[in-house]
């Protein structure tokens, strides 16, 4: 089974600001979900990183895991989220996981 993760910050790419709050970029990642038929789930998390050009950056980021969704639809999502949140870029992880369900 494959997981995927794409983690998504909220600053604006060109005013390194929060512009909304976070309850309408939740809104957003669902309905772009939705469109897509795509079982998800996702956490609010908050961190930090080095930008590219060496500013390290904190923020509030959503991060969106997909189980088992294909490989292009993942990209579509990615692109989608960066665009509609006003990124540079968008983080995906992916990975193998074992599951099993319990009844």
């Amino acid at each position: 089974m494959t997981k995927t993760d794409i983690y998504v910050g909220l600053n604006d790419q060109d005013t390194k600001q929060q512009r909304f709050e976070t309850k309408k970029y939740i809104t957003v990642l669902k309905d772009v979900c939705k469109s897509y038929k795509v079982p998800f789930s996702f956490n609010v998390s908050e961190g930090g990183y080095i930008h590219e050009s060496g500013e390290y950056v904190q923020e509030t980021s959503l991060v969106l895991t997909l189980i088992d969704v294909d490989d292009g639809i993942v990209e579509e999502i990615a692109k989608d989220l960066c665009m509609f949140f006003g990124q540079e870029s968008v983080l995906v992880t992916k990975g193998i996981v074992e599951s099993y369900s319990v009844k």
